[in-house]
């Protein structure tokens, strides 16, 4: 029994891995396109904040991408192990 189940693991494990590094990228792009959509919108109803909404929108999306870059890393090492 201990053998069967090692062999599972080593076969799941590189496919759990993958589904976790896809699920962290389209997380991402879900992530940045509604803080990109947010802020055109908010830029379209008031131009005269364009700097302060573009710099806080670039922040937020540096803030998503770290985070879907630290699960896909997560998600190799896990397949590693």
């Amino acid at each position: 029994m201990s053998n069967l189940m090692t062999i599972l693991l080593e076969s799941w494990g590189p496919l759990g891995a993958g589904i976790g590094a896809g699920l962290a990228a389209v997380g991402a792009g879900i992530g940045v396109g509604l803080i990109g959509g947010r802020a055109a919108e908010g830029i379209a109803r008031q131009p005269e904040a364009l700097n302060a909404i573009r710099g806080t929108a670039i922040i937020f999306a540096a803030f998503v991408e770290g985070v879907a870059l630290f699960a896909a890393v997560i998600a190799l090492l896990a397949m590693g192990s």
